[in-house]
């Protein structure tokens, strides 16, 4: 049996800066609709529902990755660098069809800021294509 119907809805990250964390994350314009800093805890949505947790922790940043698609790419990264947002990457072209700025949160998670259009449900490589 496999599922068919699924959506990533939820991911939860580890910051050990707890108001850093929630001043980055408000400031990419994620809506926060959940403030707990007695338990370290914050929940966030973007428009499109998908929701992103931080949680206080002593570690540092995990493998994880985290993807943020947006069609007005160079204008938001824009918008971010004037706040004071600092890239590792600013946008560009990349091979496989993306548009790709790389940034980290406070805590150094790495963020990527994208814009795929149909390159990212339907690559020219994708299988059965």
């Amino acid at each position: 049996m496999t599922a068919r119907n699924f959506a990533l809805n939820q991911m939860t990250l580890g910051c050990t800066d707890y108001a850093a964390s929630v001043t980055f994350y408000s400031m990419l314009g994620l809506t926060q609709i959940v403030d707990s800093p007695s338990n370290g805890y914050a929940r966030f949505e973007a428009p499109n529902g998908t929701t992103l947790s931080i949680h206080k922790s002593d570690g540092g940043p995990s493998g994880t990755i985290i993807y943020f698609e947006c069609e007005a790419l160079d204008g938001w990264c824009h918008m971010l660098a004037s706040e004071g947002v600092i890239f590792d990457q600013l946008p560009r072209d990349e091979s496989w069809g993306w548009r790709e700025a790389k940034l980290r949160d406070p805590c150094g998670n790495p963020i990527c800021l994208y814009w795929a259009g149909e390159n990212r449900r339907f690559p020219p490589w994708r299988m059965g294509a």
